[in-house]
């Protein structure tokens, strides 16, 4: 195979790496396909190739190095000028916790954060409970998350995880004398929870090789964590499990879910060795939620309720048949969540692609809704972990509004704000303008798209446009401020968020229309919003750009083959691309979780509808946009081959000298950096590249 030289104005001429090919064939279903560069899939397993596959990334690396060479004085100036507008020494809004506030700080220069509290009183003395900060020093990647306090404020419990593959190691501390623990519990999700007697901790272990949630142990103080009990092994591999705590504190639970059904287990935490009880067996094709308050249970489900139902049933007759309804199904308001307090419930739901936040008292049964007043924006209860105040905590924001914390009195209906992102070197809001608007998808259905730009912006067609979704597990992607966009927004860029099919925003059938055997609906969709923007001259194919990442990298690769006309430049951050072979492997993490989401391709129907959607299957002789694809060697969600094999496949097929570029981070994984600071190189990076295409220099 011959190596073209690409060349594209603003970048630097260079000639890129060219992957070796090996045979590899597939036989399923009768089809046999050849896989020439299946090999990539080596390097974990340290077999022969994984020193190929290094040296592969690390020649891809270099051509990126040298193709964007000449912008990277204008890398360093765009990372500083986002650097700046963020406030480095800063405190998030305390908590209040079983007597303590709790609240994070961050300072001058420094990547990480402290975790500390203040007892009784914001007037207290400082207690640092962990110095990330402190920590992290010397490490290329730090997470600490799932911090876990016991009942009698003494103990507490994080987990660490230094590689970036999502394998936390739980630690210990003593918050009286400082002294962490020897106890170290390896290979967990992080997140774990005591129970009443400050002595047992219960947490979700993974499998080493898939990385899936497996098991629930229970460890004792001071023992070691080969000596954990099982308490729950769950043996649906399709299911995510965890373990919490309800908030009054009275019921240790065990969460086990797919994408169709759930199942809940309870268990005393007053009686850390009681067995675990299901709730309700799980059913096929319902989810549940169990909110336990004093007198009854409260459970939010999609049984015989596509966009879920409350329902209620009493704490000693828990199964389904004793369920009644408190809130009825309603075709046209999804209900995502219930938050509980003494006197009020809090009801999110999500209207006409939006989010409202419900009140209702549960002395009087009256309701009302909190208004934001906003075109487009998002909005979510925040940490109310107190069940007997009358406050709740929520947070704010909108494609012009930094984000916002309110306290809300739920009696008077009250509002404080609290804090507001600060940006730094000056923002006015009144200089952008948020639009909703909407495509119509070819079969008819109205697809939402948020969007924002500067106020003095004209739809002449020659207006940058860089458009974004996601579109799958029935996530919302919800408009909110993003003070690092300012420089794309200033640029005369406009930003736009297409709520494509896959997601959630209008409903669960907007989820159940865009996965499984309807996947086709997110790509057309996304390519149906683009269409529409060109149509009222909000921007033209020479100045449309689009991005996604993870899921929505599947996306980018989807519309490139589809579509490639409509792009001047894409993104794939992390793109799962190779969806029938990672599918059809087991042995990679997370693969049998995801059957109820692409569908399981050993059945011949669902592989071949995934193949003719795959972008690795579907890369064909022609014309690309210029795209930059990007991934880390590390990444547990999306393994690095999937963008590695389809990036050589494409340089391979494309048929114009557009730019191809494959960005590995050798040390992280799917988030990225770690630090609060570094990921905004991997940004200043995009950034330029869309730039450079349109001929915006420094």
């Amino acid at each position: 195979m011959g190596c073209e030289t690409e060349k594209k104005s603003g970048f630097k001429e260079a000639t890129p790496p060219v992957a070796i090919k090996k045979e590899h064939i597939r036989d399923i279903h009768g089809d046999k396909v050849n896989d020439p560069y299946y090999w990539m899939y080596d390097y974990f397993g340290r077999g022969a190739d994984s020193t190929l596959v290094v040296e592969y990334l690390k020649a891809e690396n270099a051509y990126v190095d040298t193709v964007m060479s000449e912008t990277k004085t204008f890398q360093e100036a765009l990372f500083n000028e986002m650097k700046a507008r963020i406030k480095e020494k800063d405190e998030s809004v305390p908590v209040l916790k079983n007597g303590y506030y709790y609240y994070t700080r961050t300072e001058e220069g420094k990547q990480y954060y402290k975790y500390c509290r203040k007892k009784g009183s914001l007037d207290a003395p400082e207690e640092i409970l962990l110095d990330i900060d402190a920590m992290a020093e010397g490490l290329p990647y730090y997470a600490a998350a799932g911090f876990s306090i016991s009942e009698d404020n003494k103990l507490m419990a994080y987990g660490v995880d230094n590689v970036s593959r999502r394998q936390y190691t739980i630690y210990i501390k003593n918050l009286e004398t400082g002294e962490t623990y020897p106890d170290a519990i390896p290979n967990t999700t992080g997140n774990s929870v005591w129970a009443s007697d400050n002595k047992t901790l219960f947490y979700t272990s993974k499998n080493e090789k898939t990385l899936l949630s497996e098991k629930i142990k229970r460890h004792t103080l001071g023992s070691s964590a080969t000596e954990d009990v099982t308490v729950y092994e769950e043996l649906d591999k399709s299911n995510y499990i965890g373990v919490g705590k309800s908030k009054n504190n009275k019921y240790i639970m065990i969460y086990s879910q797919a994408t169709l059904s759930s199942e809940i287990f309870l268990a005393d935490a007053s009686k850390p060795n009681a067995t675990f009880k299901s709730f309700q067996p799980r059913i096929k094709d319902v989810l549940y939620d169990v909110i336990p308050l004093e007198d009854e249970f409260l459970i939010l489900t999609n049984k015989d309720a596509a966009n879920f139902q409350l329902m209620k049933t009493p704490l000693t007759a828990t199964s389904v048949e004793n369920w009644t309804t408190v809130i009825p199904h309603r075709t046209d308001v999804l209900i995502e969540s219930v938050d509980e307090f003494k006197n009020f419930l809090v009801v999110e739901e999500r209207k006409e692609g939006l989010i409202q936040l419900r009140i209702i008292n549960r002395q009087t049964n009256k309701e009302h809704y909190i208004d934001f007043g906003e075109p487009t924006y998002m909005a979510y209860p925040m940490s109310n972990p107190e069940y007997n105040t009358d406050v709740l905590r929520y947070g704010y924001t909108s494609l012009t509004t930094p984000s916002s914390t309110y306290d809300y009195n739920m009696d008077t209906q009250g509002k404080a704000l609290l804090k507001q992102q600060e940006v730094l070197g000056g923002y006015n809001n009144t200089d952008y303008q948020a639009e909703r608007i909407y495509a119509t998808a070819k079969d008819g259905t109205k697809i939402p798209i948020s969007l924002v730009h500067k106020k003095d912006s004209k739809r002449d067609g020659r207006t940058p446009l860089l458009l974004y979704a996601y579109g799958s597990y029935g996530s919302s992607m919800d408009a909110s401020f993003s003070s690092s966009r300012l420089s794309l927004l200033n640029r005369g860029f406009t930003y736009a968020i297409a709520h494509i099919r896959g997601g959630q925003e209008m409903g669960r059938q907007w989820y159940e229309d865009g996965k499984l055997m309807k996947k086709k609906n997110t790509f057309t969709d996304f390519i149906d919003c683009a269409e529409y923007l060109i149509q009222e001259k909000y921007t033209s194919p020479e100045h449309l750009y689009a991005e996604g990442g993870s899921a929505g990298g599947l996306l980018m690769g989807a519309v490139v083959n589809m579509a490639p006309q409509l792009w001047h430049g894409v993104i794939a951050a992390v793109p799962f691309v190779d969806v029938v072979n990672t599918m059809l492997d087991e042995s990679i993490p997370l693969t049998t979780n995801e059957f109820d989401e692409w569908g399981n391709p050993k059945e011949k129907k669902a592989y071949f509808y995934m193949k003719s959607y795959s972008p690795y299957e579907n890369v064909e002789k022609k014309d690309y946009p210029n795209m930059l694809v990007t991934t880390g060697l590390h990444d547990s969600q999306v393994q690095y081959f999937e963008p590695a094999k389809w990036v050589a496949k494409l340089r391979e097929m494309k048929t114009n000298k557009n730019v191809l570029l494959l960005k590995t981070n050798m040390d992280f994984g799917h988030g990225g950096a770690s630090g609060r600071f570094d990921y905004l190189k991997d940004l200043a990076l995009e950034y330029v590249f869309f730039f450079t295409l349109e001929g915006i220099t420094q």
